[in-house]
């Protein structure tokens, strides 16, 4: 019994004074933190150094934008538009008959001439204009589990109307696949074929972790309305690298993908003669194709975006900063007092 009252007067005891200052400091940083009274650098906005920033941010953007634009303009590019050009002149008035109707021949040649020396290896895009990738019911029209698993996975609902046909599941499903592009290229120079590569054009990490190893097309095209390509049902998934590229939907409705590689110089004088089929419709929504060769910089392709924002950033700054120094030198006007500040600081 005395052990039991020994213990309840230990237990009610006061706190040693070591946690009553514990528990002290933790509420006073309490509350300066919830009145926002702690510690801080709270810098004061003078006329001079809002000038100086802007007229530095003007000296570094501007060169920065000089030499983007510059490695920008060293990628070489050919741009030919072909899906005019490449419709007979009988029917130029009813493309769409002509593309519709697969009796008539879809053998199309055109000349590119190269004006600037083109180092190897150049690359080869087609590209598609007002053409809606980004639509919601286009970009949901896929099954990734099924293109990792491929028929073992049945829950292919969001591919409709191309998840079945006749009966029997589609592998690969879905609107996506359903409309691969489907022109095919072949290069020569001097009536010598030139060499082109097609392989690594897709992802790395498409191809071994998004399309399955043992994955093959089944009962893909068989439908009444074909849409675009038609795959190899002896070559896996993850190795149709065209396949894997098209599946890759572009957020814009102008877009380029890549083909494939001309793994040989090309030198300025030089007619690249391109045979091409031309086999997709795009003629009944109005959108173009057209084929593009390009180089690349240490930037990467040819694009003046980004070089012209850091232009125009940098001379927006130095505009602002001269007419800030301007009215300032005007109109000066007497600084406040700013010793809360130094107080804030100190405490």
């Amino acid at each position: 019994m005395m052990e039991v009252e020994g213990s309840n007067t230990s237990m009610n005891r006061p706190p040693p004074p070591q946690s009553s200052f514990l528990r002290s400091t933790r509420s006073k940083a309490l509350y300066q933190f919830k009145q926002q009274k702690l510690p801080a650098c709270k810098p004061v906005l003078t006329p001079t150094s809002v000038i100086t920033v802007f007229m530095l941010m003007g000296f570094v953007f501007i060169p920065i934008g000089f030499v983007t634009l510059r490695a920008s303009r060293d990628a070489i590019e050919i741009i030919d538009r072909y899906d005019i050009e490449c419709v007979p002149e009988e029917y130029r008035t009813n493309k769409l008959s002509y593309i519709t109707d697969s009796s008539i021949s879809k053998n199309c040649t055109r000349y590119l001439k190269v004006q600037k020396h083109m180092k190897a290896p150049v690359f080869i895009y087609y590209q598609l204009d007002n053409y809606y990738q980004n639509h919601r019911r286009y970009v949901k029209s896929r099954s990734d589990q099924q293109l990792l698993h491929g028929r073992e996975y049945s829950h292919t609902s969001a591919c409709e109307p191309e998840e079945l046909s006749n009966g029997l599941p589609i592998v690969p499903c879905g609107l996506i696949a359903w409309s691969m592009f489907n022109d095919t290229f072949t290069f020569a120079r001097e009536s010598a074929k030139l060499k082109v590569s097609r392989n690594n054009i897709a992802w790395k990490s498409d191809r071994e972790h998004k399309f399955g190893k043992d994955v093959y097309p089944f009962n893909f095209q068989n439908g009444t309305l074909i849409g675009g390509a038609k795959l190899d049902s002896k070559v896996p998934l993850s190795d149709q690298e065209d396949f894997i590229v098209w599946m890759r939907a572009a957020a814009l409705l102008s877009f380029r993908k890549l083909y494939g590689r001309i793994e040989e110089d090309l030198e300025p004088g030089n007619v690249v003669v391109v045979n091409l089929m031309n086999n997709y419709n795009t003629y009944s929504f109005s959108g173009q194709k057209k084929l593009v060769l390009s180089t690349s910089s240490w930037l990467g392709g040819r694009n003046d975006f980004l070089g012209i924002t850091y232009i125009v950033v940098g001379a927006s700054s130095i505009v602002i900063s001269i007419i800030f120094m301007l009215l300032h030198l005007k109109n000066p006007r007497p600084y406040g007092d700013n010793s809360w500040n130094k107080k804030s600081l100190s405490s």
